[in-house]
């Protein structure tokens, strides 16, 4: 039963994480624009704010956040607002030329430490998602959650999303298609920032509407 319940969640966990988003993005852009190295770190960010995610979700913030809608308006605003401060940072590079390194490589003046802080940050710009985590183990997770599930869960959400975008890190930092993203590297950083934009917007726009 507890064997079938965690591999339930890690099927619902790896069909949500493949979906294309904001984390997508930044990881692939950063696997691209800088290195393999830099790609595989950002996709380390993303896997610990999963990781996060998934242990709020298991400790209760769903009843938190009913308790205290306004903490959810705020933090729904918060994420928007650095979705928007992402997507206007890329834009405004979109134009500028771009070296790229060799993989492994540190790139320009894009210190590891601050490409973690970015995919990190990126993963957690959207506070919904430790709402459907928190539903997706109130549905698959027995009523009385042995205590080894709040350690096994988030490591597997880690697992999961880092690994993951570790494979898209490694796929797109291959020569091939970082040569063609520097043929076209003002329209796809153009597209990218407008996406992520649009996300931002449309999240400060639901911490408002029902």
């Amino acid at each position: 039963m507890l064997i079938s319940s965690l591999m339930a969640i890690a099927a619902v966990l790896i069909m949500g994480v493949i979906s294309p988003g904001p984390s997508f993005i930044y990881v692939a852009r950063n696997a691209v624009v800088y290195s393999r190295l830099h790609g595989l770190v950002t996709a380390l960010g993303t896997g610990v704010g999963a990781a996060i995610f998934a242990l709020v979700a298991m400790l209760g913030l769903q009843r938190l956040l009913l308790l205290v809608p306004e903490l959810f308006v705020g933090l729904k605003v918060a994420g928007g607002i650095y979705l928007l401060w992402l997507a206007f940072k890329i834009f405004k590079g979109a134009s500028q030329p771009v070296t790229l390194v060799l993989n492994g490589e540190k790139g320009g003046s894009k210190t590891l430490l601050k490409t973690f802080r970015d995919g990190l940050l990126t993963q957690l710009s959207n506070p919904k998602t430790a709402i459907i985590f928190a539903s997706i183990f109130s549905a698959l997770l027995p009523k009385n959650i042995p205590v080894i599930f709040y350690f096994a869960i988030p490591l597997m959400s880690f697992l999961i999303d880092f690994v993951w975008y570790s494979i898209v890190s490694v796929a797109l930092s291959a020569e091939k298609p970082r040569q063609i993203y520097l043929r076209i590297k003002s329209s796809v950083d153009r597209v990218s920032s407008t996406v992520l934009g649009i996300l931002g917007i449309k999240l400060i726009y639901s911490s408002f509407t029902k």
